[in-house]
């Protein structure tokens, strides 16, 4: 592999710095590095941060091809600046064995755009009566170290307790979809004003909620770790600011999504804004980007979800739930998060880089910019601002709640392993 001089970036928003990357590692960091043998990248007034990690990626294979690949969701990825994902267990057939999550570790390494850490189902063919092979996918070739059901809750706490207590022995994590099934039947979104006013069946915060505290509590009982997914209302932020107050292992993601849009805009009834869990409040997106600022919430996470056309292009109650996110994520985290003064790119780096990569245990990955560390880079131009337009997105889904929406910032080049994925905002 050649050399890369990356010249006059801005590492993590600070002073500029040259960054020369040998093969597979950062070798420098300094001023004025002159480097004649090397493939030169002018990044001035850009922002290089770790290649940016994702928790929560839906890349579909096996089994629902038609809306995303683990090649066309990598080759997303990268786009978007992430060097590795964490691919749900809810494929067809689910990733509840061995076998199957060995299968997606090796599709994502045959699609070299990004590193594909499988997430292990929590229960057999998540339907929530029978713990699935948790240490067998351990120990398999991928590894697994974090299991989820998304898409549906672990809603019986004894198997949930149980599920705790089993990936404790390898330093695992479960991460809860928060979703009391049966305040939920027949929802569509967000209950109060608005739900009201469209006559759609409401999904009200304490489904969510009540989830989150029976499980940092379990979490808490047996000693174990318990990751929150896409946290969405201001009252699960309380429930999760006082976990961690008692000093119990509580992790929670945010999505861009809930960062960013509020349920007025299912007044539309496009059914690009059906997502679940649903779009809330003003009020639920102003105590998310708090949370997110001061720590109460640890990383932002896409939950790309996609779909074919046919899957929205239908009435609201017909339509699917899920946004892809992989392509914008970034884009929504500076307008929401940075443009905004609540974080700046160090804080950017921490939540999309950084703590992803401790929740998951991803060795070289969220590693510092500096000599001798992976050379797993995102170099970004916050000064672009871009309309979106999913024909251009890489993944194989359209189903964008942005289309149109100018956003600021665009990654210019993704480095995974000293090895360039994206050049000039194209991919490699």
């Amino acid at each position: 592999m050649s050399k890369i001089l990356i010249r006059g970036a801005r590492i993590l928003g600070g002073e500029a710095r040259d960054v020369l990357i040998d093969g597979t590692v950062v070798e420098r960091v300094d001023i004025g590095i002159d480097a004649d043998d090397a493939t030169v990248v002018e990044a001035e007034g850009q922002i290089l941060l770790p290649g940016l990690v994702d928790l929560h990626t839906h890349l579909r294979e096996p089994g629902r091809e038609d809306s995303e690949t683990v090649l066309t969701g990598t080759r997303a990825a990268a786009v978007g600046g992430f060097t590795a994902v964490h691919a749900m267990a809810n494929t067809f057939p689910v990733a509840d064995t061995a076998g199957v999550v060995e299968q997606v570790w090796r599709l994502g390494r045959e699609s070299g755009y990004c590193d594909v850490q499988p997430v292990g189902a929590v229960t057999v063919g998540l339907e929530g009566k029978q713990l699935a092979e948790l240490g067998a996918m351990h120990d398999s070739a991928a590894g697994v170290r974090v299991f989820s059901d998304d898409g549906k809750c672990v809603d019986d706490a004894v198997i949930m307790r149980r599920a705790l207590e089993y990936v404790k022995a390898f330093d695992g994590v479960v991460a809860q979809h928060a979703q009391e099934p049966r305040l939920t039947e027949g929802a569509q979104m967000n209950e109060g004003i608005v739900s009201s006013e469209l006559g759609l069946g409401g999904w009200p915060a304490v489904a969510e909620e009540s989830i989150i505290a029976r499980d940092v509590l379990l979490a808490a009982h047996v000693g174990s770790r318990v990751h929150i997914c896409h946290l969405s209302t201001a009252g699960s932020v309380e429930i999760v600011r006082w976990a961690k107050s008692k000093g119990w292992n509580v992790t929670a993601e945010v999505t861009p999504h809930h960062l960013l849009l509020t349920d007025e805009l299912v007044r539309t009834y496009n059914p690009v804004y059906k997502v679940n869990p649903p779009l809330r409040t003003e009020a639920d997106v102003l105590a998310l980007r708090e949370a997110l600022a001061d720590g109460t919430i640890d990383c932002v996470a896409t939950d790309h979800a996609p779909h074919p056309h046919e899957d929205k292009d239908c009435e609201w109650a017909a339509a699917a739930m899920g946004m892809v996110g992989l392509e914008t994520a970034l884009s929504v985290v500076q307008q929401t998060m940075v443009d905004t003064g609540l974080i700046d790119w160090a804080g950017v780096a921490d939540r999309m880089s950084v703590r992803p990569a401790q929740i998951g245990r991803l060795a070289g990955h969220g590693r510092p910019v500096s000599a001798g560390e992976p050379a797993n880079l995102t170099l970004v131009d916050p000064a672009y601002r871009g309309v979106v337009d999913p024909a251009g997105f890489a993944s194989r889904s359209r189903n964008t709640p942005y289309q149109g929406r100018e956003l600021p910032g665009r990654v210019t080049h993704t480095f995974l392993r000293g090895r360039a994925t994206v050049v000039d905002g194209n991919l490699a």
